[in-house]
């Protein structure tokens, strides 16, 4: 049934999907206590505390949910069509000639699904793209994903140690990967650094990754245009770390730029700043 549901969704005019989407967000929103607490909490405590801005991002945050039966579901050349616009892609050029790999860095900002699917249309042959998930709670949502993920020149890779070392062997042949930076790690696969001035469990891997095998890393998010007219795909090289500033705060710096872009389509609604289960609290709050 869901499947079903999910390509009869597909069918419908992206800018349909949206108003849908926008619907569905403030339904969610108004239902769900824990929910609305959570987004405008953290919303509020980024700095993004207008009145203008909650209210597009509720709509926006529907908006990325039922947006994916079309990128899931449709031709690859249709689904990277719908990338009108690319801020540059010379970034990616760059680092392809150096055959060193890439690590993009998506993190749930805009359309984060389309960023994957739109370097595997355009990825030469000797440099694929192996992008690392964590299968959700419900079943048949990972069989969709699943499903939906299966591209030529896209390959999945779970979020354990032999994924882990699958991306390094991606990366050790000159080829990509994906990674969502911002999803709270496992106990021991992290630590605290200020994330929006709150402390946040911040991943480790993406500057392990990029240590040891040298490859360039860049930023990605695709930023959801007006009424369904499409995407422009925003690729960010990381900035030069500060003076004393630890991996992981300039990680999470990289990631406050590239929000600040389109700051209603992160994904406020989830709890970026949670204890992992065994994790020790931060001692500074911040």
């Amino acid at each position: 049934m869901l499947l079903l549901l999910a390509r009869l969704l597909a069918t419908l005019p992206l800018s349909v999907l949206h108003g849908l989407g926008a619907m569905c967000g403030w339904i969610v929103y108004l239902v769900s206590p824990r929910y609305r607490r959570c987004l405008s909490t953290n919303l509020r405590t980024a700095g993004f505390g207008q009145a203008a801005l909650l209210r597009q991002a509720i709509a926006e945050a529907g908006k990325s949910l039922l947006e994916l039966p079309a990128i899931w579901l449709r031709p690859l050349d249709s689904v990277a069509g719908r990338v009108v616009q690319v801020s540059d892609w010379q970034l990616v050029d760059d680092a392809l000639a150096r055959r060193r790999g890439i690590i993009f860095l998506t993190p749930h900002l805009g359309c984060f699904e389309i960023t994957a699917q739109y370097y595997a249309q355009r990825a030469p042959a000797h440099a694929p793209l192996t992008a690392l998930y964590r299968p959700p709670k419900i079943k048949a949502v990972e069989a969709l994903m699943l499903l939906g993920r299966d591209r030529p020149q896209l390959h999945l890779a779970s979020a354990d140690l032999k994924g882990v070392r699958t991306l390094f062997r991606a990366l050790k042949r000159g080829e990509a990967i994906g990674i969502l930076p911002d999803q709270a790690p496992g106990v021991g696969e992290g630590e605290w650094a200020e994330f929006f001035g709150r402390p946040a469990y911040t991943m480790t891997l993406a500057g392990r990754l990029a240590a040891s095998s040298g490859a360039q890393v860049v930023l990605a998010c695709a930023e959801r245009l007006p009424r369904g007219r499409g995407y422009h795909l925003h690729l960010v090289p990381m900035p030069a770390p500060l003076v004393g500033e630890s991996p992981e705060r300039r990680l999470n710096r990289a990631l406050e730029n590239l929000i600040r872009l389109c700051p209603a389509q992160y994904g406020w609604g989830y709890n970026r700043y949670k204890v992992p289960a065994g994790a020790k609290a931060p001692s500074n709050p911040c």
